[in-house]
């Protein structure tokens, strides 16, 4: 499947079929097996949906290495191909994208509106084309996703916009560089900006810009193509910009999230698991809650090993921008603490409703009580198997970890939410010992008229 395609059309076959494989798919989970083994952490997906936008603003080629094959990839390279650009798969984690060819400032309503990253084209388009028409974010449900410190950025930069019908259209005569301040540290929004103003006259500089890895893998990406961004994984972020960005070779680097929902993973089965392809310094916020209740770690220079024999600890968590403790790693550590000694508390910063799979782990036996961005959560000896619904990316997680850890067999649907973020999950699993399988589930016979 991930040869050297020469035929376009048959890319484009192969990124649909990626993108429905899982609709009307569940996972089957027998709990109760020790993870145990090696495993290897795919590219970082937050970065990924970044850098591929980014290259939009390249004259040339680009090659991405280290690539994950998940949903959310598949469709913004999807996106990407809709409008004119050249894809080549190389290989299974490697692309070679051609933006030339694009022909359209305007993009396809129908694969944008199901992910948040789809944003990302607004800033690489208005620094091509100086216009972007773009749907409002969609992705995971659990809070209003604004975008107006984007398009504070975009004013700022000498950008004009209107939003209508939920499309964002910007444009703008010549982007000027400019000083700007963000009201939050947002991720999106630093990105958003960075891509703009790369190529906008004199410089732009960000403060309280978000200090993520995948906005620094950002920042270098755009270098590596010529790109004058210095400053990435500090508050205050320079851009000088540059008349022309050329192809480059770049290899993105490991997914953090991943590599902390499989450590979690390791810790919810009594497990002892090396975790391979990992920036150890990335998940340091991740690590010191896992040592605090009481799990093993070893780190070397790209691996880190997980284990744990013992009783967990309760303990309290807050979810804070980085360097503080990832909200995208809030509900795999909520399972963790539900088999945890006592009672533990999560306080939630980051999003307004990201606690709607609470409901989800009661159903498992979790004693969980919520009330607005707390959590307070009475550990239990153990988790009971029950059908389950995946209600967003990392809550499909959150439910697979409590799924191997739980007794009994677990069932879980909707995990075409899972798939936006975690590549060949099953899989990886497997190859540590856990039971799961994928079952498709039929589709309901239209009723016989009669």
């Amino acid at each position: 499947m991930y040869g050297m395609f020469k035929d376009i059309t048959a890319i484009l076959k192969m990124l649909c079929f990626r993108l429905e494989r899982t609709a009307l798919d569940k996972f089957v989970i027998e709990g109760g097996n020790r993870l145990t083994g090696e495993i290897t952490i795919s590219g970082a997906k937050n970065a990924a949906i970044a850098i591929i936008p980014a290259t939009i603003l390249s004259d040339g080629v680009c090659r991405i290495e280290n690539v994950p094959d998940i949903k959310d990839v598949n469709k913004i390279t999807k996106i990407l191909y809709d409008m004119g650009a050249k894809i080549r798969v190389v290989n299974k984690s490697t692309l070679e994208i051609d933006t030339s060819t694009i022909h359209t400032y305007v993009v396809s309503e129908e694969l944008a509106r199901q992910m948040r990253g789809s944003y990302y084209l607004m800033g690489a388009l208005l620094g091509r084309f100086h216009h972007a028409v773009v749907t409002m974010p969609g992705g995971c449900d659990f809070g209003v996703r604004p975008i107006d410190q984007h398009l504070k950025g975009f004013a700022a930069l000498g950008a004009k916009y209107r939003i209508e019908s939920g499309m964002v259209d910007i444009s703008v005569d010549k982007l000027v560089g400019n000083s700007i301040y963000l009201d939050v540290a947002s991720v999106g929004a630093t990105a958003n900006i960075m891509l703009a103003a790369t190529k906008a006259e004199g410089t732009t500089v960000i403060e309280n810009a978000a200090k993520e890895p995948h906005i620094v893998d950002l920042a270098n990406f755009l270098n590596s193509m010529g790109a004058d961004i210095r400053g990435a994984g500090t508050d205050v972020i320079k851009i000088f910009g540059v008349k022309h960005l050329s192809g480059t070779s770049y290899s993105i680097i490991p997914d953090q999230i991943e590599a902390g929902t499989y450590m979690v993973a390791a810790a919810a089965t009594c497990g002892d698991v090396l975790i391979k392809n990992v920036i150890p310094k990335h998940l340091e916020s991740i690590s010191a809650k896992l040592e605090e209740m009481g799990v093993k770690l070893e780190e070397f220079d790209d691996s880190i090993r997980v284990s744990r024999s013992g009783k967990l600890n309760k303990c309290n968590i807050k979810t804070m921008p980085h360097p503080g403790f990832p909200t995208d790693m809030q509900p795999q550590i909520a399972v963790l603490l539900s088999i945890a000694n006592g009672t533990s508390i999560i306080n939630e910063n980051v999003w307004d409703n990201r606690f709607r799979y609470v409901a989800e782990l009661k159903r498992l036996g979790a004693q969980i009580s919520v009330d607005g961005k707390l959590a307070v959560i009475e550990g239990v000896d153990h988790l009971n198997a029950a059908p389950v619904r995946a209600t967003d990316l990392r809550a499909g997680a959150a439910l697979v970890i409590a799924g191997l850890c739980a007794h009994g067999t677990t069932e879980i649907e909707n995990i075409q939410q899972i798939e936006r973020g975690y590549e060949s999950i099953d899989k990886k699993l497997q190859k540590l010992g856990a039971n799961i399988t994928r079952v498709h589930i039929p589709e309901p016979e239209a009723e016989q008229a009669g």
